[in-house]
């Protein structure tokens, strides 16, 4: 008698999935509200796609957007006007990579935690987080006195420095 022997075949699939979280590194910019530009790191050495949108945003503001550019320029419709006139990024940014983010005239309400995206149309990345901070104006050890010397504005006093003691 012949027996009969059943065989199975059984096919085993495989499905890798590396899921490849890249988290945007903080930094810390500190200037003097006398400082004349803060500017705000954020460069890219990846894939640009298609049609990019690059724009620096602050969560606590409403709205939320400080600065953003595009292919044919910047896009300041939806600006927070706190920023209006003071905000900037080089021209060729979507062509070398450096979004890095220019505020002029910082001020104190400047002050906050910025974030650094970029899109395509389909999809966000967050490059980088900046933490903004904007400190009174500096002060320097008179040479004489070592008393902490401040500069103000001409006319103040004779010579141009407030002393504090």
């Amino acid at each position: 008698m012949w027996s009969l022997r059943q065989t199975h075949s059984v096919q085993l699939i495989c499905v890798y999935v590396s899921s490849v979280s890249q988290h945007a590194l903080a930094v810390l910019v500190q200037v003097y509200e006398a400082a004349k530009v803060a500017l705000l790191p954020c460069r890219f050495s990846g894939f640009i796609p298609d049609q990019p949108t690059v724009m620096w945003t602050r969560s606590d503001l409403d709205p939320k957007t400080v600065h953003m550019t595009q292919e044919g320029g910047d896009d300041l419709t939806g600006q927070n006007q706190h920023y209006s006139g003071r905000t900037s990024m080089m021209v060729d940014a979507l062509n070398t990579g450096d979004f890095s983010l220019t505020v002029r005239k910082p001020q104190r309400t400047d002050v906050g935690n910025y974030t650094c995206t970029m899109s395509d149309g389909t999809g966000e990345r967050r490059l980088t987080d900046v933490q903004l901070q904007v400190k009174g104006q500096q002060q320097t050890p008179d040479e004489n006195t070592g008393e902490k010397i401040c500069p103000v504005d001409k006319g103040q006093r004779s010579n141009g420095e407030v002393v504090y003691p």
